[in-house]
């Protein structure tokens, strides 16, 4: 895509209104042109030959077709970045599922600035996207076949991951294309391995759904955090949307703290504050991984850490949706070890294993 030019945009959603909301507010910005509307996914397909968009923007909620099949049966045909526009968590984690890269949650009749909100977090994912990467999900079949079995031996006898479970600590952080790297990098992890810590970046009442969704999925009992759990082997442990998740230490063991507060590097939950406070609370007995992601939030987090004696993975470029955050804290200096979400488990035990 030439940088000079403006990105184009299909805007697809069966109301009218919304349609013509979108066009204005994204149009507010000279960086980007709606170059058609679309009141289905079967208008939305005859657009996408005609004008050649750049970025898709798309409702999940639709005639016709759902939008989340759309996105299925599209992606693999045309691949361009889509970002979903949905109140519905459940649908917008079933649309990431599908191929979408990122959402904005549609705003609030009720709220007065709610339109303002919704419209900027929308221009600037749609101002990020053409620098996404579109990774088509894979069949059941080959997602079975590249999860190893929770039950398998994953690390040699002796080196101590086990004995020292309760004593150490994992941190994850992610934002766009985060959650399905999430859940594929859990997928590839034993339940017996210390307890685990997670900022992915939601609105309200998402990070509960998709917490509920990883414990149906994985071996793992997934929650989301409340504040003053005890860190512990077989446990994942999410953050709540607009309150920033930290670990203490206790004893000879470490806890959850929920910390109501401004959003630190633009977010809030803020992987910044979980890395910084894992630096502080658990040093070198702590592994920070840090997943793909837009801006830079957890970079400076990640680098406190290993400075603590922490180790530290960073997402590789190859398989980031948005290779931002993992960048950032590459050129840092904060990343030890690079991989991919199917590479990530073995570097993580390979790091557990050293004395």
């Amino acid at each position: 895509m030439n940088r000079n030019a403006k990105i184009r945009v299909l805007l697809v959603d069966d109301s009218p209104l919304f349609r013509e909301f979108l066009r204005r507010g994204l149009e507010s910005d000279a960086a980007i042109e709606v170059a058609a509307l679309a009141a289905d996914p079967f208008e939305a397909r005859d657009a996408i030959l005609r004008v050649r968009p750049d970025v898709m923007v798309c409702d999940v909620q639709m005639p016709r077709m759902d939008g989340i099949e759309f996105i299925r049966r599209l992606l693999p045909q045309y691949s361009m970045p889509v970002i979903v526009v949905s109140s519905l968590p459940e649908a917008v984690l079933d649309a990431l599922n599908a191929g979408a890269i990122d959402f904005v949650v549609k705003p609030d009749p009720g709220s007065p600035g709610s339109r303002t909100r919704f419209l900027e977090q929308l221009i600037a994912k749609v101002k990020n996207a053409p620098a996404a990467r579109v990774l088509l999900p894979q069949s059941p079949e080959k997602r079975t076949a590249a999860v190893r079995p929770a039950s398998a031996p994953l690390a040699a006898p002796g080196t101590g991951i086990s004995a020292e479970a309760g004593e150490r600590l994992i941190a994850i952080g992610a934002s766009t294309g985060g959650t399905e790297a999430i859940a594929a990098l859990l997928k590839g992890l034993p339940p017996s391995l210390p307890g685990i810590v997670v900022v992915q970046h939601f609105p309200p009442n998402f990070s509960a759904m998709y917490a509920e969704r990883l414990d149906r999925l994985l071996p793992w009992k997934v929650k989301e955090a409340a504040g003053g759990e005890a860190i512990v082997p077989g446990t994942v442990l999410i953050a709540p949307a607009e309150r920033h998740l930290a670990v203490r230490k206790l004893g000879g063991g470490f806890r959850t703290e929920l910390i109501e507060g401004e959003r630190t590097s633009g977010h809030c939950p803020s992987v910044d504050r979980l890395f910084d406070s894992v630096a502080r609370a658990a040093g070198e007995r702590a592994v920070g991984i840090l997943l793909t992601g837009m801006g830079y939030d957890g970079a400076k987090g990640l680098l406190a850490m290993r400075r603590r004696g922490a180790r530290t993975i960073g997402q590789d470029e190859a398989s980031s949706v948005v290779y931002g955050m993992p960048k950032a804290a590459y050129e840092l200096g904060a990343v030890e070890k690079q991989g991919s979400p199917a590479t990530i488990p073995g570097l993580l035990l390979s790091l557990l294993g050293r004395p």
